[in-house]
């Protein structure tokens, strides 16, 4: 039994924010958020989704000249910038992640392994992110996911000193409902899915 009213706030009401009204978003919000999205399953548990949650001026000023110009305004006056990277060494908390299996650290470890690694990172990385996402929604707050941006630039900023790497950014907060652009067409079932 579906409950209508999360699945409006999640999917069929949840839109992408290009704007934001100017309300803080707490450190409790965006604890609730990452209590929610760290159940989301990934493939053998591996969880390499890091986010680095930035609300500081001087922080969202690290990120600006990194950013594509269409999406400077919306992030620099978003109340939160969610920095979604993944852990390309992820494999290391595997042992404590993944108990059933004493072997699966081995499966990504070493060079000849490196792409398998580096696939299985960020498959579920961006897994994690849509986690994130639905998430925020869940606990009432709005989304502007974004990967308009130059990533070495950004790691550079964010992840530095880290084997962290980004995938995309995402405006957390209330959304400028007059800034939301009309809703655009989804493809229907039949075009995208097929029955065998």
């Amino acid at each position: 039994m579906e409950d209508e009213d999360f699945v409006d706030r999640v999917f069929r009401n949840g839109r992408s924010q290009n704007g934001w009204l100017d309300e803080p978003v707490s450190d409790e919000q965006l604890k609730q958020v990452y209590e929610l999205m760290k159940w989301g399953p990934t493939s053998v548990n591996c969880s390499p989704a890091r986010i680095v949650f930035v609300r500081s001026e001087a922080g969202k000023a690290k990120l600006k000249d990194a950013l594509s110009p269409g999406n400077v305004e919306k992030c620099m006056t978003a109340p939160v910038l969610a920095v979604v990277g993944y852990e390309t060494r992820f494999y290391e908390e595997l042992p404590r992640l993944f108990p059933h299996n004493p072997t699966v650290k081995a499966w990504f470890e070493g060079e000849a392994k490196a792409g398998f690694a580096e696939t299985t990172a960020f498959r579920n990385g961006t897994l994690q992110g849509g986690y994130l996402i639905a998430a925020a929604r869940a606990v009432g707050l709005d989304c502007g996911p974004m990967s308009g941006f130059d990533n070495a630039r950004v790691d550079t900023a964010v992840f530095s000193g880290t084997s962290i790497k980004s995938n995309f950014i995402c405006g957390l907060g209330r959304g400028d409902p007059s800034k939301v652009f009309p809703r655009s067409p989804r493809l229907s079932f039949e075009e995208a899915c097929k029955l065998v």
